[in-house]
């Protein structure tokens, strides 16, 4: 269990209400996995959505934002707090299930804090 809120951004990031995170790569602990397809700050569900098509084309993994360690604006990049292995095991981000009640439960287990 981690000591902080899975779904909202650490303060440490320096992540700013409004930013534009789409477009940025995405560095796992081990190298780059991939680059910001969406992000949402929804309260308490804030997340990215990663497209890490060099594995499998069109493949999408949800992360959340409790994941993201730094956000470097300058060379317009995230850096996460996991494992290119790690992100690879993630459950599929499926667009059509996104939005109904529970949905993102599967990757708050995943990712070890339940979704309240």
């Amino acid at each position: 269990m981690s000591e902080f809120d899975i779904w909202n951004y650490r303060p440490s990031t320096g992540y700013r209400q409004g930013a534009d995170l789409v477009g940025y790569k995405v560095e796992a602990t081990d190298g780059t996995i991939g680059k910001i397809d969406r992000h949402s700050e929804d309260v308490d569900s804030s997340h990215l959505v990663v497209d890490v098509g060099t594995w499998i084309f069109g493949r999408r993994v949800l992360l959340p934002a409790g994941t993201i360690e730094l956000i470097d604006t300058a060379e317009e990049k995230v850096y996460v707090d996991r494992t290119k292995d790690q992100i690879r095991g993630a459950p599929d981000f499926d667009e059509a299930k996104y939005g109904e009640p529970g949905y993102l439960e599967q990757f708050a287990r995943y990712y070890g804090q339940p979704h309240m």
